[in-house]
């Protein structure tokens, strides 16, 4: 079952209120995307953190409805 960009966009702005997402869907099925986040919740955090955080709000989605995600995050 693949997930919506909207959703992916939802929950991220969900947990980071001010962030900027950009997101684009790789291989047109739904499956494979490419999102850039920045937040200034990213602030004194190393990129591994950084990805946690992102990969923690899509609440357990990473891996089943969507299957891959290329992340970037900057600090704002």
């Amino acid at each position: 079952m693949a997930m919506d960009l909207k959703e992916i966009e939802k929950l991220i702005k969900e947990a980071f209120s001010d962030a900027t997402v950009e997101i684009q869907d790789l291989a047109g099925d739904g499956n494979h995307y490419s999102a850039t986040v920045t937040s200034s919740k990213f602030s004194g955090k190393s990129k591994i953190e950084q990805h946690k955080m992102v990969y923690n709000s899509l609440k357990g989605k990473m891996g089943n409805e969507l299957h891959a995600l290329a992340l970037k995050t900057k600090e704002q």
